[in-house]
């Protein structure tokens, strides 16, 4: 098999890139620059970063790496974050290279993966490699679509754990959203997978424009010389005048008028909708950052009689829903709320959010891309790469909550949300409204406005999984050797650099100050670091009880008798010394805290990866640097709480339960309440095995805090009593109701206990008949159907 570089070689001579003209022949519009670029630098053998704006058109270089695969007679992974991504990439090749030569692997899904193209989620392609599964032969081409996904905080190592240990032979296009250290990220990934382009395009493909709702008005948020629109500026001003004006005042309350004129009123919901109606600015996407308040929105729209289509529309869009629709049966219809949600859609009308069931979401999808649903309120989870462009997105808001507190989203939130602006081919440009109100100032508008780009940081960080099958394919040495080539190290090193830079000049700078304090009558730092004692007994008074307060004064009396019998207390110059003593003491402590930094960045990853081994080596999985029985089980156990399944599976935990108990207790590995709540525990050997779930937890815990590395989260109890009741034959209707449990969430929930029944099962061969059993139990009805590709 040639190299890259001999291929590439190859191509420069004949100077020609045959099959990127080919491949471009198929568009009916000319590829632009960036994605020429692109393909010229897969044609020639080497890997490439593409970076680019949200809907610039990046995934044609992706596509292109498929097109060589079939070409050439390899293979190509198309990888995707999200199942959605990947069944939406699975329909669109199958379109292009047809059928029998597209597969689809996403955990749940398995349809034709021999086939030469095959899409999956990046979870599965790390699996693989860990196998190494015999699907790998053959690969030429992976494409990690979304890359930049590798900053998330719980899924992004996967990303890195891929790039570090694919095959060099192996071709990588990493497809990115515009970030601002993409030369960085470039220089790593040439280090990790050689030759590797970097190609950054912050061309928008149609104009964004950025306005301010105002009531009824709308303004545009920068004048042509890049300003903030004075008129927003004055009507900001005259707000809050009057807001101070009315404090106290009747009229101003219940009029909307004041002493100084009208008061800002902002629109409701539909009044918005009608509004972007009348301008020509839909289809928009108001992005809502709650659940609730999308569905909420909706309603709102409906009772206000908003209908934004025709009948030739409406019927359409029947045809969509009542084929999507088909197989969930007519009970479990009534509890998705099908009526109101069928009646929004013909309007024109959807909302969007995690907890949809996913077959409604995959609608409301489809039928915004063919224009027949105009309006969509949706949360943030819809700006993560679904193919939904619109000509107008709106705000409302400019915070969000996090699951801890409101916070201030991030310029690079903003660019993703507003990047769903404008459609290619269809709109000249896109337009981001932003609602106006007194928690929002132009200021803080125009500065994410015009930051268009967020640095991509890495997540990175060993699992014990990670660990146990790095060290059965390389030996520990190697596989640690092999952390500190990860992007997380990479960024750790440079900082290091700036770090020992600072040092350096802080450490001159100290020793230019104790120069200048040199003193004739003695020693001064000495006499400098009893003042420094006297102030910090002075300061610790207030703090200490009485008993000990005494012995302070003791201790006090003696440092000041010390201090005036020390020889530069008579210095004339004392007073001037002291100063640069303190400037000397402060850039001690300074020095003292870069340094303690640089040593927790020096072999960051390593040192972790080797605080993993030890709790491995004590839990039984390791022995002397080899892994043992049960660490060849933890092997095939993937997720956050992996090392407590496996101690589970180990001390036979599962052994006694049937298939619904055993539902009910993973799922406590997998959910996450959305809020605290006192949880329903079915009786007997659930409760039993809950009880010895969480002993080892809190073992497991204790154990992660004295060895130093972050603790496993802890165990949620919240859906045991929901998971068990669907396990045990109950309908959906009987187990939401009186719940704030979504069908989403339902879902996605049973999904997660689906996928970690499999593995136990692939991991426990003792266990596969309760695991059959449960799987059987579950995988029914609603959720069945859930996982089904259309």
């Amino acid at each position: 098999m040639s190299s890259p570089a001999e291929r590439y070689a190859a191509a420069k001579a004949r100077n020609s890139f045959t099959l990127t003209n080919e491949f471009a022949s198929n568009f009916d519009f000319p590829l632009d620059e960036f994605q020429i670029s692109g393909c010229h630098s897969l044609e020639s053998g080497k890997g490439v970063l593409v970076a680019a704006p949200t809907g610039a058109g990046k995934t044609v270089v992706g596509e292109f790496a498929a097109f060589l695969a079939m070409k050439q007679g390899k293979k190509c992974f198309y990888t995707a974050p999200i199942k959605a991504l990947s069944n939406q990439k699975y329909s669109d090749f199958k379109e292009m290279f047809g059928d029998s030569n597209v597969g689809l692997l996403t955990g749940d899904t398995s349809i034709n993966s021999d086939a030469n193209i095959v899409v999956m989620t990046t979870e599965v392609l790390r699996n693989m490699i860990y196998a190494d599964s015999r699907t790998l032969n053959n690969l030429q081409y992976v494409v990690m679509d979304e890359v930049h996904y590798l900053a998330d905080k719980f899924r992004g190592a996967v990303w890195e754990e891929i790039l570090i240990h694919l095959p060099e032979t192996t071709q990588v296009a990493s497809l990115s959203a515009t970030v601002s250290n993409a030369e960085e990220f470039g220089d790593w990934l040439n280090e990790v997978r050689g030759n590797t382009d970097v190609i950054v395009s912050e061309t928008r493909p149609v104009p964004l424009y950025q306005h301010v709702l105002f009531n009824n008005r709308l303004l545009d948020l920068f004048v042509d010389d890049g300003r903030v629109n004075p008129e927003i500026v004055r009507l900001e001003k005259e707000s809050y005048r009057n807001t101070r004006s009315s404090h106290g005042t009747n009229r101003g309350k219940n009029s909307g008028w004041n002493d100084r004129g009208p008061s800002i009123k902002q629109l409701s919901r539909p009044e918005v909708i009608e509004k972007l109606d009348r301008e020509g600015l839909l289809p928009a996407i108001t992005f809502i950052f709650s659940r609730n308040a999308c569905s909420a929105a909706v309603h709102q729209c409906l009772v206000a009689g908003i209908r934004l289509t025709n009948a030739e529309e409406r019927s359409a869009i029947r045809e969509v829903v009542f084929r999507a629709t088909a197989n969930i049966p007519e009970e479990d219809l009534v509890v998705l709320g099908f009526a109101e949600w069928l009646d929004g859609l013909e309007r024109g009308i959807a909302a969007h959010h995690a907890g949809l069931l996913p077959s409604f979401k995959e609608t409301v999808e489809e039928l915004f891309q063919r224009g027949l649903v105009k309006c969509v309120f949706a949360t943030e989870t819809l700006a993560l790469g679904i193919n939904m462009p619109a000509r107008t997105v709106v705000l409302e808001k400019l915070v969000k909550w996090n699951g801890e507190a409101h916070v201030a989203i991030s310029p690079g939130e903003f660019t993703q949300l507003t990047g769903r602006a404008g459609r290619r081919g269809i709109d000249i440009e896109g337009n981001a409204v932003i609602l106006w109100s007194k928690e929002i100032d132009s200021g803080s508008v125009a500065g994410l406005a015009s930051t268009r780009t967020y640095p991509l940081k890495s997540s990175f960080k060993p699992t014990y999984n990670m660990a146990i099958n790095l060290i059965s394919r390389f030996g520990s040495s190697i596989a640690r050797d092999s952390l500190e080539s990860s992007f997380a190290q990479y960024q750790a090193d440079k900082a290091v650099v700036g770090l020992a830079r600072q040092i350096k000049r802080n450490q001159g700078a100290i020793s230019e100050l104790r120069e200048t304090m040199i003193c004739h009558m003695g020693d001064f730092e000495e006499y400098a670091e009893i003042r420094s004692e006297i102030k910090a007994i002075e300061k610790s008074f207030a703090k200490l009880t009485k008993a000990k307060r005494i012995l302070a004064e003791d201790e006090l009396i003696a440092a000041r008798k010390a201090l005036r019998s020390h020889p530069c207390h008579s210095c004339g110059d004392r007073e001037a010394h002291s100063r640069i003593a303190e400037r000397v003491d402060r850039l001690v402590r300074e020095t003292k805290g870069l340094e303690e930094r640089v040593s927790n960045r020096t072999d960051l990853i390593a040192k972790r990866f080797d605080k993993v081994q030890i709790m491995l080596e004590r839990s039984g999985y390791l022995q002397n640097g080899l892994i043992t029985e049960w660490g060849s089980l933890l092997a095939k156990i993937y997720g956050e709480t992996d090392l407590l399944i496996a101690e589970l599976i180990k001390r036979g935990s599962f052994d006694t339960l049937d298939g619904p108990e055993m539902v009910s207790v993973l799922s406590a590995l997998v959910f996450e309440a959305r809020r605290d709540e006192s949880p329903k525990i079915p009786k007997g050997a659930v409760e039993e095995s809950l009880n010895d779930l969480i002993h080892h937890w809190s073992v497991i815990n204790a154990d992660e805090i004295e060895i130093g590395l972050e603790p496993m989260r802890e165990p949620d109890l919240a859906f045991c009593w929901a998971s068990y009741r669907w396990a045990s034959g109950h309908s959906l209707s009987s187990i939401l109701r009186g719940t704030e449990l979504t069908v989403g969430d339902f879902v996605r929930s049973m999904k997660q206990i689906i996928d970690l029944l499999r593995q136990i099962g692939n991991a426990s061969p003792h266990l596969a008949q309760t695991v059959e059993n449960a799987l059987r139990r579950i995988d029914r009805g609603i959720v069945s159907y859930a996982g089904m590709v259309g």
